[in-house]
């Protein structure tokens, strides 16, 4: 636990059910650990800044866990590995960069060693083998960053800023062999970072140097390299070299291309790193080899079966905790551990470890992924904000949120497992319809419409940053619904609160008509006493029932006390409205409690999702209730009854509770199905969970 200067503890006897242990404080962050024997070894940074530098190597008896001896290591440390037969340790002394001195580059001294150290001696042994003058990048200034040994005692070191690899025999401190870890030319990638988000796998780069981060051996001859990438764009793979220094394979663009097709793609990452693989381990399973590959921004672990090391196969994907770096496999146990850093509890992700366990089973992530395009790439997705199904044809759809531009619509094949989005449609304004709405709307609806204190809130300027120049738009769509006439109602949630000078108004909230192919029909707004009052927390679902469209409001707007479900007349073009009574927030955090989805069931009952705005071990209020409006006065507050409370069914998983689930839908078949919004994976972890609830409505 960097942050907090300690180490934690934690008894996995029933690893289903780890037991936590305490912690111990040490003088300084702890960078890596290991066990060997009955003592933990621990690398720990003391380092007053990235000039003066400073580590030690602190020794701690693993039946009590108290530090019983520190050693000075001359510099910072950032891993350490143990021989497998337990008698040599490696720890790198990267001494790292200040990344915001200058450009960031090297050389910037005091340059990174390797130290070798004899377990039965610690206190009186320690070798360090000089690594300068051997790279091509920045010689005089090597900066390592991982270690493994391997059965001969051959400790390998990547270099990453020096794009290099060192291997040292640790019985004498001999170099045997160095080496460039080379470079990579990736096709079919995004490299741009938009905002609104794009994933765009249309572009280039070329001679990228790997940067290898994490290494592991895979036998005495072959190793595996993270490839993170740090100073010049990234290269987004993994690598196998042999010792001779010939890469055996390398994984391209094929990374970047799964966590595409997986909806994990970190697009604020396009134009450094892309996935950012981060580490890699090692380990046999039964007859299986496995090489694991911790992927840093998308929040996800590749796991490889490497039986044919010039041929890896992926066998499955695996998500992890926001961050993932640490990866440790423990084939004697049939497990495999990784260390999720980030832990932010605002954006409410947690650090902390994931536990996984090898079994012949069926997988059961992911729920969601994408076919291919016609040139061979995945159909971007994530940020999934709604569910709809035909009952016509029984197909289901869902939409993307503001996190990406070019608002699209998916259409998906729950048949299959993992469901499957096959189709993607554009929403367009071909006809203009969109760009001819009004645009000035009161914002204090005490004024009268000629007055001169009129205040425009929405207006031309804001409304042509929602068009693009090929009539594409960029919407909040937060809620999809079939419509009876062909096509689709989509509501988008509006941007801003009436009165907030920090949150401006951008956008009003619009419930939109389109056809079948996503052009855009109609166009409807609020009253414009009701967008006077607006709050950024607006339409979040639709429904359309007997000639009537009915949208769920999030939270309560101006000083009502709950938030609305407005009602349309697609006849008469009016608007009504009734109220929808929210729990009261009962997290450990607190927060807010709201309205995320709205699906018809007929006779004038509806299905809605109750929520709150926390994730993990705050996540109290996750459900779905059943109301009916049929018969409820405008302005009347429903009732409701609980249908299901989803805490049970978002801890099936057994990773962190996610926070918004935001679709629901009703099957042809009469199962429910509810997925999330991964928030597009940005300060998130990524997962998507598409998860069918059975026939929970009879």
């Amino acid at each position: 636990d960097g942050p907090n200067n300690q180490l934690g503890f934690l008894d996995i006897t029933d690893a289903a059910n780890p037991v936590g242990l305490g912690t111990v404080k040490l003088g300084g962050e702890p960078t890596s650990v290991s066990i060997a024997g009955d003592v933990v070894l621990a690398g720990v940074n003391t380092s007053s800044d990235f000039v003066n530098v400073s580590g030690e190597l602190a020794v701690i008896d693993l039946a009590t866990r108290t530090v019983i001896s520190s050693h000075e290591l001359g510099g910072q440390p950032d891993s350490i590995a143990v021989s497998p037969d337990g008698k040599y340790v490696a720890v790198v002394i990267e001494n790292e960069r200040d990344e915001d001195l200058g450009e960031g580059e090297p050389p910037q001294l005091p340059a990174g060693n390797l130290l070798v150290l004899e377990i039965a001696k610690l206190a009186t042994t320690l070798r360090r083998i000089d690594l300068t003058g051997l790279a091509t990048l920045f010689p005089g200034d090597p900066e390592p960053e991982y270690v493994d040994i391997n059965d001969d005692n051959i400790a390998v070191v990547t270099l990453q800023e020096n794009n290099h690899i060192i291997l040292v025999d640790l019985a004498d401190g001999r170099i045997v062999n160095h080496f460039s870890a080379g470079y990579v030319d990736l096709d079919q990638i995004d490299k741009t970072e938009e905002d609104p988000a794009q994933i765009s796998l249309t572009e280039s780069l070329t001679a990228v140097p790997r940067e290898p981060d994490g290494v592991s051996w895979i036998s005495t001859t072959y190793f595996a390299t993270a490839n993170e990438g740090d100073l010049n764009g990234g290269s987004r793979g993994f690598s196998i070299f042999d010792t001779s220094g010939n890469v055996v394979f390398d994984s391209g663009n094929t990374l970047d291309h799964e966590t595409v097709r997986l909806g994990h793609y970190p697009d604020d990452r396009s134009k450094n790193k892309g996935n950012e693989p981060e580490n890699v381990d090692y380990g046999v399973f039964g007859d299986n080899k496995y090489l694991f590959v911790n992927s840093e921004r998308a929040s996800v672990v590749f796991v490889y079966d490497v039986a044919d090391i010039q041929h890896p196969v992926l066998k499955q994907v695996l998500p992890a905790g926001t961050g993932p770096e640490g990866v440790l496999t423990i084939p004697s146990r049939d497990l495999m551990i990784v260390s999720s850093e980030v832990d932010d509890r605002g954006d409410k992700m947690r650090g902390g470890l994931n536990i996984y366990q090898f079994s012949e089973s069926s997988i059961n992530y992911p729920t969601i992924e994408s076919v291919d395009r016609s040139d061979g790439t995945p159909i971007p997705w994530s940020a999934l904000s709604g569910l709809a199904t035909d009952p016509a044809t029984g197909n289901v759809f869902t939409i993307q949120d503001s996190f990406y531009q070019r608002s699209r619509i998916f259409t998906l094949d729950v048949d299959l497992n993992p469901a499957k989005i096959t189709t993607e449609t554009l929403i367009t304004d071909t006809n203009d319809i969109f760009a001819a709405i009004p645009t000035t709307v009161l914002a204090d609806n005490t004024v009268a419409d000629d007055d001169p204190s009129r205040i425009a809130v929405f207006d031309d300027a804001d409304l042509a940053k929602l068009i693009n120049a090929d009539k594409t738009v960029n919407l909040d769509p937060e809620g999809l619904a079939i419509a009876s006439d062909g096509g689709f109602w989509i509501v988008s949630e509006g941007s801003g609160t009436v009165g907030d000078t920090g949150r401006p108004i951008n956008s009003l909230d619009f419930l939109i008509k389109t056809d079948n192919t996503g052009v855009i029909e109609e166009v409807i707004t609020l009253p414009d006493a009701v967008n006077a009052i607006q709050v950024r927390f607006g339409f979040e679902g639709v429904a359309e029932y007997n000639g009537k469209v009915y949208v769920a409001f999030q939270r309560a707007w101006g000083v009502e006390s709950n938030p609305r479900i407005g009602i349309y007349d697609i006849a008469s073009k009016s608007w009504s409205f009734v109220f929808y009574p929210l729990e009261t927030p009962i997290s450990q955090n607190g927060g807010w409690v709201g309205l995320s989805e709205l699906t018809s069931l007929g006779n004038g009952e509806f299905m809605v999702i109750e929520r709150d705005n926390q994730g993990g071990p705050d996540a109290a209020i996750k459900r779905l209730y059943k109301i009916n409006i049929g018969g409820v006065a405008a302005g009347a507050t429903v009732s409701k009854t609980l249908v299901r409370d989803l805490m049970v069914d978002l801890a099936v998983p057994n990773g962190s509770t996610l926070e918004k689930i935001e679709g629901a839908t009703v099957l042809s078949n009469g199962e429910v199905l509810v997925v999330n919004d991964n928030d597009g994976v940005d300060n998130s972890n990524g997962e998507t969970q598409l998860i069918n609830l059975g026939k929970i409505l009879n």
